[in-house]
């Protein structure tokens, strides 16, 4: 039972009691029992947004969630046979940055924990392959500790790079979001994530993805097609059905590239622009990075499939769509154009209404010293009926040839007094939207005035 969807549960639970009337006593002790634990398992499945918020950034909101820090302890003391870890990179001490950072003891506690984990219950980490030798020094740690460690050559296999971040604990508790292993991303960069405990379907279904990983660790080649050990059930057309948070809700995971989705996987592509489609009133979209292009291809190549599907439903449907883009001292100049022309699509009258706004983290002199800080690293997206939450920034080559992985839940049939994860996800997009470091674009505005 504890695999099955809750719809399954529900009707087998109204055969167990149908059964109760015709067996003796002793029968029905042991199926009441059956019946308790049932409703206990899915009452405690539970999920929960998670954030980190960069040292010095405070909002005058009362939109608050636990920190991905904390989440991440949390999951570790969870833990009792198994953590399975797919990562872009490590670096969870300040040493490749010889900054010295005193804010970098977060990052150093995780590491600490994970290396102690190592020698008590396994540990498996699939890696993107590192690109300095500074990155090795905490996998190195780490496989001295009792870990296993593959490293995924991406570069090799798709041209692109394992972008992924997610957790898998005892087969049971997941974690996925925009949070790297990288001790910046809980002090110095804002990230968002969510944490799912105690849902074993969707650890397996996610425990799959990272199997694909730790596959290709090892034959460093893709499988076509991938063998039926690596399908799912779960996707955009046949969602698990299960009660989050005590609330019914339909839940799947995508992934990129499309040569890594064994049967059954929806795309990640697919399912952005699926939820897109399925929007009747609005689409709010919170990434780092938005380029109609190929970003790292060369030659240089457009790709318009989320753009044109934007300003698609924008037209047709007259659906507010709102872009909350990141502006930091690594923002590319050529997203200024791109985006200025999805803001063009505004007029009232005509009821189009797309809107972009910048998100600066501010530094102070201390805090600008610290590379590839100070910046809002989300990759969610929350319409009316779904939040998504991702790993991927928003340009081509994260769809066609990086790795990559994303929650989706739809809790449109909610009849629960809970609030669903769409409306705590809106809520931190309005809190975000509306606060003072965000800032419109206009035709007028000049990358140098806001980054």
């Amino acid at each position: 039972l504890i695999c099955s969807s809750a719809a399954c549960c529900k009707y087998m639970l109204i055969i167990l009691c149908a059964v109760l009337v015709e067996v003796d006593k002793r029968a029905q002790m042991f199926i009441i029992i059956i019946i308790i634990r049932t409703f206990r398992v899915f009452s405690s499945v539970r999920i929960v947004l998670v954030e980190s918020i960069p040292e010095g950034l405070e909002f005058n909101s009362s939109t608050t969630h636990p920190s991905i820090f904390q989440a991440w302890l949390n999951l570790m003391a969870e833990a009792r046979s198994s953590l399975d870890i797919a990562s872009f990179y490590w670096t969870l001490t300040n040493k490749d940055t010889e900054t010295h950072e005193p804010t970098a003891y977060q990052g150093e506690t995780v590491l600490k924990e994970l290396a102690e984990l190592s020698g008590k219950l396994s540990v498996r980490i699939a890696v993107n392959k590192p690109q300095m030798s500074s990155q090795k020094n905490d996998l190195k740690l780490l496989n001295d500790s009792g870990a296993d460690i593959r490293v995924v050559n991406m570069k090799e296999l798709t041209s692109g790079v394992l972008h992924t971040k997610f957790w898998v604990v005892d087969k049971k508790h997941i974690y996925i979001g925009s949070a790297n292993m990288d001790w910046r991303s809980l002090t110095q960069v804002k990230e968002l994530g969510a944490v799912i405990y105690n849902c074993s379907c969707l650890a397996a279904d996610l425990g799959k993805i990272f199997e694909a990983y730790w596959f290709l660790g090892e034959s460093q080649s893709i499988p076509s097609p991938w063998p039926a050990t690596f399908s799912t059930l779960y996707n955009k057309d046949t969602p698990l059905q299960l009660p989050l948070n005590n609330t019914r809700s339909n839940v799947y995971l995508s992934s990129s590239p499309p040569s890594f989705c064994a049967a059954g996987r929806t795309p990640d592509l697919q399912s952005v622009l699926s939820v897109m489609d399925d929007a009747e009133s609005f689409i709010y979209i919170a990434v780092m990075n938005y380029l109609p292009t190929m970003e790292f291809s060369h030659p240089k190549r457009y790709w318009a499939d989320i753009d044109t599907q934007l300003r698609r439903v924008a037209y047709e449907k007259r659906i507010k769509v709102r872009l909350l883009i990141s502006c930091w001292a690594s923002t590319q100049p050529v997203m200024f154009p791109f985006l200025k022309s999805l803001a063009s699509v505004y007029d009232p009258e005509s009821k189009l209404d797309i809107q972009v706004r910048l998100f600066v983290v501010p530094a102070n002199p201390r805090q600008k010293k610290i590379p590839y800080a100070r910046v809002n690293h989300n990759k969610y997206m929350v319409t009316d009926k779904v939040a998504y939450i991702g790993t991927s920034n928003w340009s081509g080559d994260y769809f066609v040839n990086t790795a990559g992985s994303a929650l989706v839940v739809n809790q449109t049939d909610s009849q629960s007094l809970e609030p669903t994860v769409q409306s705590q996800l809106k809520a931190v997009f309005d809190r975000d939207w509306s606060s003072a470091y965000s800032t419109p674009l206009t035709q007028h505005s000049d990358l140098k005035d806001f980054c």
